[in-house]
C-alpha cells in the first residue's frame, strides 16, 4: 500500500513538472514570437522608409528568433522580389508557406512561389504552385487568372521546344546526309585514285611485258632465246655457208662434175675427130719407110 502510495505521488510529481516546463516553453515561445513579430514591424517600417539594409537584418532576426512567424519571411521574399532577387525570393516565400498554419497565409506563400516560376519561365512549376495555392482558397480569382496564364505559356513553350526538337533533328540528318554525301566523294575519290593507279600499274607491267621480251624476259625465255641465238650461231648465215652447200647445184645451173663429163666428152668426140682426120691423111700419101738407112 505504502509503495502503490509512492508511486502515484512520484506519477503526480512527474507530470506536475513537466507541465510547468510546457508553461515555460510556451511562455517563452510567445515571447520569442512576440519579440519576432515586434522586428517584422520594424522591418515594415524601415522598409517603407527605402531602408532595406536595415529592414533586411531585422527581418533575419525575426525569423531566428520565432520559427513561427510566417509573415516575416513572407515579407523578406516580397522585398527581394520587389528588388528582382527571385532566387532569395523564392527561398523565403518557401519558407514561408512551410511555417504558416493558416490557409490564408499557406495560399498568399504559394500563389508568390508561382510569381517566381513564372519570371524564371519555368511554368510547369508555376501551374503547380498556383493550384496549390487555389486549394487553400479556391476563391481567389487573381490566383485562378495566373494559373489560366501559366497553362498557355506552357503549352507555347512545349510547342516552340517541339519545333526546336524537330529543326534540331532536321538539322542533324542534314549534317549526317551532308557528311555521307561527302563520305561518298572522298570513297569515289579514292576508288578514282586507285583505279588510276591500278591503271598505271597495268600500263607499267605492259611496258614491263614489253621489255621482258627483249632484256627482261623470264629464265626459261632467256633459256629458249639463248637456245635459239645459240643454234643461230650453229646454224650460218646465207653467205657463210659451208663449202659443200656452194658446190650444190643452183636450178639449171651444172655442177662440176656434170661440167666435167661433159669437157671429157667433148674431148672425146674431138679426139675422135681428129682420128678419122688423121685417117683420112693417110690414106692419101705414100707410105715412107719409118727408118732412114
Amino acid at each position: 500500500m505504502y509503495k502503490i502510495r509512492l508511486i502515484v505521488s512520484l506519477f503526480l510529481l512527474i507530470t506536475i513538472t513537466l507541465k510547468a516546463q510546457d508553461d515555460i516553453a510556451e511562455k517563452e515561445a510567445e515571447k520569442s514570437l512576440t519579440a519576432s513579430k515586434n522586428l517584422t514591424w520594424e522591418a515594415n517600417k524601415e522598409l517603407t522608409e527605402n531602408d532595406f539594409i536595415t529592414a533586411e537584418a531585422d527581418y533575419r532576426k525575426a525569423i531566428s528568433k520565432s520559427g513561427e512567424n510566417a509573415v516575416a519571411p513572407f515579407n523578406l521574399g516580397n522585398a527581394y522580389y520587389n528588388r528582382e532577387n527571385f532566387q532569395e525570393a523564392f527561398g523565403r516565400f518557401k519558407q514561408a508557406g512551410e511555417t504558416a498554419e493558416s490557409k490564408p497565409e499557406k495560399h498568399k506563400s504559394y500563389h508568390n512561389m508561382g510569381n517566381v516560376f513564372m519570371k524564371n519561365k519555368e511554368y510547369q512549376k508555376a501551374v503547380e504552385a498556383y493550384k496549390e495555392a487555389l486549394r487553400n482558397n479556391p476563391t481567389d480569382e487573381e490566383t485562378r487568372y495566373n494559373l489560366a496564364l501559366a497553362k498557355e505559356m506552357l503549352k507555347k513553350q512545349q510547342d516552340e521546344q517541339k519545333n526546336d526538337q524537330n529543326q534540331d533533328n532536321k538539322d542533324k540528318k542534314n549534317e549526317e546526309d551532308q557528311k555521307d554525301k561527302n563520305q561518298d566523294q572522298d570513297d569515289k575519290g579514292e576508288n578514282d585514285k586507285e583505279n588510276e593507279g591500278e591503271q598505271n600499274e597495268d600500263e607499267n607491267k605492259d611496258d614491263g611485258d614489253e621489255g621482258d621480251k627483249g632484256e627482261n624476259k623470264p629464265e626459261e625465255n632467256k633459256e629458249g632465246e639463248g637456245d635459239k641465238k645459240e643454234e643461230q650461231k650453229k646454224k650460218p648465215n646465207e653467205g657463210d655457208q659451208p663449202q659443200e652447200q656452194k658446190q650444190q647445184p643452183r636450178p639449171n645451173q651444172l655442177s662440176k662434175q656434170q661440167i666435167k663429163n661433159l669437157l671429157e666428152a667433148m674431148q672425146n668426140e674431138e679426139k675422135k675427130v681428129q682420128e678419122k682426120m688423121e685417117a683420112k691423111k693417110v690414106k692419101g700419101k705414100k707410105i715412107k719407110n719409118e727408118k732412114d738407112w
